[in-house]
């Protein structure tokens, strides 16, 4: 166009090549317009002139008609603008050829690294598409905070999980969802996506990697980075955030700097900050506001997040509850919790594990028979745990499990036999006593490793560490221990960790309860059954203990791993099982890991030798699963006589769980049920209660906001035995 214009005057040249600027010129008429206008080439009552036309064609015309009225001075402005405009669409166009191929190669190299699924346990060399296992996870919109003071994994009991989907139903999102911004609120640019151990955090990244390596590009990036925190613990040395990207994309060092110049494109993903060796100084007050600009690791991190560092970029976190009170929540944009299963995926998982329909059901109708067993499966880890024993096992070795650690004895049995080869036979008679020796050794140091780790809070293990280096050569421990390699220049590390969470602490407490003197001190953390730390890091440790130590699982180990259970231990953990109960029941203090243990011994003797002076239960203040109220029915199913005093306060209790405990409340004394959800349902199984009750003189209802025709049906009950003293 411009190479024209020599030859004539401007206002000649614009006559000649005015049906070419039309056509060149519809697409990005507004900008020049607004160029005309800020170089006072045009005034405002001649943008609004062009404005009025309807279509960018005659808007095209009517400038050119403008210009033209203008002079010359006008025309040589306008074609030395155009020029301008079109040299600038060339050189993009350049650039983004360029861009579109590195994009495109950078979706071929995630595709390849997503495409394979690892389960725990995989064989070498065992491929598992990700397409052809993968399972949809329910994800709920908005902050669900899981008390601190219980194991985390212990607030996904049944009721409690069954309660959290049917409120996540309404706040459902899928991953295309997961930056979309809702009422018109502020662009959500940081996401946290929290959830329990095993619930599905790095599966849900690798599914939103495979996608967008598919082509599958819902969430309208262009390129995706994924970090994980288990890679950042190896750089102890500052670096910058540009050498932290081109670490393991080298692929994409050509056109970075567009990349990074085109931050609202980028989405960066960090797995597993609960992993993060520096988790706890992650509010940091030193800042990088360059790529290029060199720091510590987590002042890197820290910059990301709050946004001194590429402000427009979009950044996922992923993190089990534990650590979420570490991240500078402000800059947090969206929560997300990983709710886990529904039912259906729970059924979908069998089919895609056992690839065989009729197998499949045959399983799950195993499983969906037993609550417990069906209660787990509900976090995807369990249910993989699960499908292993029933894989292995075919059936149960004994009687089917009734409490969590009959099931992890189950699960070790079950893989203990894969891996050996003995399944139809228990290993002592298949092998010989030679083989069981070492068999038993090799649980004996994964226990050892899981217990000393616990103690500290530690799930990822080093392959530099001393107590891991001692596990080398032997065989099995790839059966429970999950080996990734961290890569960073210059350093390549082993990284291992359990199967799950609660598998190291199963390791954790076979160990302390098969050998003579374990650390003793650990019993001192909460100096009782129930303590284990105000976050309850130890309360599953403690029921798995109380499990092995129980008759039938010790007679099990014995027989199939050749792990002994020392007799003193056991009858001394039960003296002080007694000892500490009877004194909570007389003290009304709180009780419910107490019960819990006491429920994994499945002994009604044990409990039959608790003969408190009077029977206090205290279970209040913490929201109840099914898993706890089995605990509590079990206890006091075997008690007689009076209950002095049930406190219900503060658990959320429903009115289903209160109608599953009737025959309970009739026995009551006191009964407190404040700070809880009274709807009439519950209100008439209260009223029923009342009505029928010789027992009760005490009720509490306090802040459970009883409504008036709640209340009126409470009154008429009052009124029929006229027993109670104190409402």
């Amino acid at each position: 166009m411009v190479e024209k214009v020599g030859c004539y005057s401007c206002l000649t040249a614009l006559g000649l090549l005015r049906v070419s600027l039309i056509d060149q010129l519809e697409g990005r008429i507004d900008s020049l317009l607004e160029i005309l206008v800020c170089r006072e080439v045009f005034t405002r009552d001649d943008r609004e002139e062009v404005l009025c036309k309807s279509g960018p064609r005659a808007r095209v015309r009517t400038v050119l008609d403008i210009v033209t009225c203008k002079g010359e001075e006008a025309a040589k402005v306008f074609l030395s603008i155009s020029r301008h405009q079109q040299e600038t669409q060339e050189r993009r166009t350049e650039l983004s050829v360029e861009y579109n191929k590195v994009k495109q190669k950078h979706k071929d190299v995630l595709s390849r690294r997503s495409e394979s699924m690892l389960f725990y346990n995989t064989r070498h060399g065992e491929k598992i598409l990700f397409s052809n296992h993968y399972v949809n996870l329910l994800l709920a919109d908005g902050h669900q905070g899981l008390e601190t003071k219980r194991h985390e994994v212990l607030t996904f009991g049944q009721k409690r999980l069954s309660l959290q989907q049917k409120s996540a139903v309404k706040r459902k999102i899928s991953p295309a969802e997961l930056f979309s911004s809702t009422h018109g609120n502020r662009p959500v640019k940081k996401v946290l996506v929290s959830g329990v151990a095993g619930i599905g955090k790095t599966i849900l990244v690798q599914k939103m990697l495979f996608d967008f390596g598919g082509n599958r590009n819902y969430l309208g990036f262009d390129f995706i980075i994924h970090m994980t925190f288990r890679d950042l613990n190896l750089i102890d040395q500052p670096v910058s955030f540009r050498e932290l990207v081109l670490r393991k994309n080298r692929h994409l060092a050509k056109e970075l700097d567009n990349i990074l110049a085109n931050d609202h494109k980028l989405l960066i993903i960090l797995d597993g900050f609960d992993e993060f060796r520096h988790c706890r100084s992650c509010d940091v007050d030193t800042f990088v506001t360059e790529p290029e600009e060199e720091a510590n690791v987590v002042e890197v991190f820290g910059s990301l997040m709050q946004g001194e560092l590429l402000p427009n970029v979009s950044v996922m976190l992923t993190s089990r509850p534990a650590a979420i009170n570490h991240i500078p929540v402000g800059c947090i944009d969206r929560f997300v919790l990983i709710a886990g299963f529904s039912l259906t995926e729970v059924q979908d998982f069998f089919l895609r594990f056992f690839q065989d329909c009729a197998v499949a059901e045959r399983t799950f109708a195993v499983v969906s028979a037993n609550e417990l067993m069906l209660t787990l499966c509900y976090i995807p880890a369990f249910c993989y745990i699960v499908c292993c024993i029933l894989k292995e096992s075919k059936d149960f070795c004994g009687e089917k499990p009734k409490t969590m650690t009959d099931i992890y004895v189950q699960y070790l049995v079950a893989l203990l036999r894969s891996r050996t080869h003995a399944r139809a036979e228990p290993f002592g008679r298949e092998q010989g006593a030679m083989a069981v020796q070492p068999l038993s050794d090799v649980v004996l140091k994964l226990g050892q490793l899981a217990f000393q780790k616990l103690l500290v809070h530690q799930t990822l293990f080093y392959g530099s560490e001393a107590d891991v280096a001692a596990l080398a050569g032997c065989s099995l421990v790839s059966t429970f221990l999950d080996k990734t390699v961290a890569q960073e220049p210059g350093c390549t590390e082993e990284v291992y960790s359990f199967a799950h969470l609660t598998v190291q602490e199963f390791f954790a407490a076979v160990y302390y309860a098969v050998t003579d003197d374990p650390s003793p001190e650990v019993l001192q953390h909460g100096a009782e059954l129930e303590g284990g730390g105000s976050n309850g890091h130890l309360d599953l440790f403690y029921r798995f203990l109380s499990g092995i130590l129980s008759e039938r699982n010790a007679n099990l180990l014995s027989r199939q791993v050749g792990l002994c259970c020392q007799k003193d231990k056991v009858d001394n953990y039960r003296r002080r099982m007694v000892r500490e109960l009877t004194t909570a029941c007389e003290n009304g203090a709180h009780i419910l890991n107490h019960l819990h243990c006491l429920f994994e011994q499945q002994d009604p003797s044990l409990a039959l030798s608790v003969q408190p002076k009077t029977l206090q239960v205290n279970v209040s203040d913490e929201t109840l699963s099914q898993m706890d109220f089995n605990a509590i029915k079990y206890f006091l199913n075997l008690t007689k006589g009076e209950i002095s005093e049930l406190d219900l306060t503060g658990t959320g209790v429903s009115c289903e769980a209160l109608r599953d405990i009737q025959p309970l409340l009739l026995r009551c004394n006191r009964l407190w049920l404040g700070e809880n959800n009274v709807d009439m349902n519950t209100a008439h199984v209260i009223a029923d209660v009342l009505q029928v009750s010789e027992s009760i003189t005490h009720l509490g209802l306090g802040w459970s906001d009883v409504g008036d025709d709640e209340l009126l049906a409470l009154s008429t009950a009052i009124g029929v035995k006229r027993n109670l003293q104190e409402l």
